[in-house]
């Protein structure tokens, strides 16, 4: 499985020396924190990029035609995004100094998404200007919002449309994002989801590319996710 590969990968990259120091990718960390002081961070570009492709591989692999995202939040720095590109991955951004950073570091914004809730007009103006590959909208104030910068542009914009399926992840209450009650997305069960797509037909700048959603993070369990692909695709067709 991915989760199993991942830890081949990881695990290969990690190893202890006779002097019982940790090495990455054959490098000292001990010498390297000598020879640059600390503190130090340091990438390992191999293992990004075994990561990368082993993304890639599993979703050419299933069939589906889709593309891999990096969560720029992960990291976010010049050095990450020609690697990324190189990869055939693009970015999943969630500020202006994300996409700053990406466009700074020459990443094609085809491929870039703005994610999060709560974005500022700076923000969403950036993402127009840039021409971000969609905007990602959980929110009807944020469609109200966004609908008001293109009518002072006009620009039009493509978004996905960040919708909650309503299921109880197996995880922790901090990182859980799909309950009932959660504030991210809009929801399928309140009839939320459906108010915001009759908005979105009402406003020709705003253009509908697709559906996003993100249950919750540390999920070792399938069942979520199948469930709430069920919901999702129950509620598009």
């Amino acid at each position: 499985t991915l989760k199993e590969h991942k830890k081949e990968i990881y695990m290969s990259h990690l190893k202890i020396n006779e002097k019982n120091h940790l090495m990455i990718s054959g490098c000292d960390t001990v010498g390297l924190a000598q020879t640059y002081g600390t503190p130090l961070i340091v990438i390992d570009e191999v293992y990004i990029r075994d990561i990368c492709r082993a993304y890639v591989k599993e979703l050419k692999e299933s069939g589906f035609d889709g593309k891999v995202l990096y969560a720029s939040k992960a990291f976010c720095c010049m050095a990450i995004y020609p690697i990324l590109q190189s990869e055939g991955l693009g970015a999943d951004t969630v500020s202006y100094g994300e996409m700053y950073t990406a466009h700074k570091a020459g990443f094609p914004m085809k491929d870039v998404y703005l994610h999060g809730n709560n974005k500022t007009d700076k923000e969403l103006n950036y993402a127009l200007e840039l021409g971000v590959a969609a905007i990602v909208v959980d929110s009807v104030s944020e469609l109200e919002q966004l609908s008001s910068l293109l009518s002072k542009t006009g620009k039009q914009a493509h978004i996905l449309l960040r919708i909650n399926p309503g299921i109880d992840a197996h995880t922790h209450s901090y990182v859980q994002t799909a309950t009932v009650d959660s504030k991210f997305g809009l929801g399928v069960n309140n009839g939320q989801a459906m108010c915001a797509i009759e908005y979105i037909m009402k406003n020709p700048n705003i253009i509908l590319d697709g559906f996003h959603c993100h249950i919750g993070s540390q999920i070792f369990e399938s069942e979520p996710f199948m469930k709430a692909a069920d919901i999702v695709t129950d509620f598009i067709f």
